[in-house]
């Protein structure tokens, strides 16, 4: 059992916009820029007299991070570390490493950012996808684990060799709150990030209002399950519809469990999480995801007023922590999850 439940359905209509910008947006100036970065599109929007250089700024700083943080680009140290098992880290990238560490931590390892080797042997990295022989799989699985990262000042290196990052788990929503900071020192008071699965909005709308968000249904990718209403909150989602491949009518998706090296066979669809800060809201995703319901239930029971979150089952049950009572609607039913 979950836990006390109760059953409650909110009509709303069908949205098939991601935000939902109304009238008084047209008279405030405002500056959008598309661009793709990270391995997905991405949308940056602005509101300000100063949007386009908002704007502007915004689309350079993601693009570089994406070149600091990839593990395939050679100037990277994430990428130099991968090669040759130790690596001075910059402040910046310690300090995205040690939240990345202390996520794996208090999940117990369901988000493990040393997954790279697992991820490499199904093929996710570009090349074909596929089925890995058993004897290969378990070499690679022998070689994750983020306690055997080892920090001594800024040297990070690994007490066994073979121990790769990947970041990716968490980048996107390092990159926006990276950039809503950005946006805040420059006096930006309302914005909206889109990153690929990772949504981020700055303050309100012009004029006040609560944006909203559109929680995509991973039974329907093109449709939504409904939205949720937030101002200075990130709304990530991962699920099996992002990233994957098909085998004898078997889906192999591209989120791992660091225990078995197979795509995480949790009983979800989806997990959307929702709090102030886009690096941890895209961290819990996944980890919340391989944790399956129950688990990650309990979990959010343990870290009070930290985070809420959206799950969707194999059967297309909804369940809502109780944190989103009167902040999520759906035209479908759904079940609350109480503290």
């Amino acid at each position: 059992m979950i836990g006390k439940l109760q059953v409650k359905k909110t009509i709303f209509p069908a949205l098939l916009a991601c935000l939902l910008l109304c009238g008084c947006m047209g008279q405030v100036p405002s500056e959008a820029a598309d661009f793709f970065a990270m391995d997905t599109a991405m949308t940056v929007l602005v509101y300000g007299e100063d949007a386009k250089a908002a704007v502007s700024e915004t689309e350079s700083l993601i693009e570089d991070l994406d070149r600091q943080l990839s593990i395939f680009n050679s100037d990277s140290e994430f990428y130099q570390f991968n090669t040759a098992g130790q690596v001075l880290l910059s402040s910046q990238n310690k300090a995205l490493l040690e939240q990345a560490l202390e996520l794996a931590r208090q999940t117990d390892g369901a988000f493990d950012p040393t997954i790279e080797p697992v991820v490499a042997c199904w093929g996710f990295y570009g090349e074909e996808k596929h089925i890995p022989e058993e004897a290969q799989l378990q070499e690679s699985l022998s070689r994750v684990g983020y306690s055997h990262l080892q920090m001594e000042g800024q040297l990070l290196s690994a007490d066994i060799s073979g121990v790769k990052l990947d970041l990716g788990g968490i980048a996107k929503g390092y990159a926006s709150d990276r950039a809503v900071q950005a946006l805040k020192d420059r006096g930006v008071t309302s914005a909206v990030l889109s990153l690929g699965g990772n949504v981020q909005v700055l303050g309100a709308k012009p004029g006040g209002k609560d944006w909203t968000v559109g929680i995509t249904d991973p039974l329907d990718p093109g449709g939504q399950l409904g939205t949720v209403s937030v101002r200075d909150m990130a709304v990530v989602t991962s699920g099996v519809y992002q990233r994957y491949f098909e085998e004898d009518g078997i889906r192999y998706h591209h989120i791992f469990d660091a225990e078995t090296g197979y795509p995480a066979d949790s009983g979800l669809l989806s997990v959307s999480i929702v709090c102030p800060s886009g690096t941890l809201a895209d961290g819990l995703s996944t980890a919340l995801f391989v944790m399956g319901l129950e688990e990650a239930a309990q979990f959010w029971r343990t870290q009070p007023g930290e985070f809420d979150a959206i799950f969707v089952t194999q059967d297309g049950e909804i369940y809502i922590t109780a944190g989103l009572e009167g902040v999520f609607s759906s035209s479908r039913s759904y079940e609350v999850i109480a503290p």
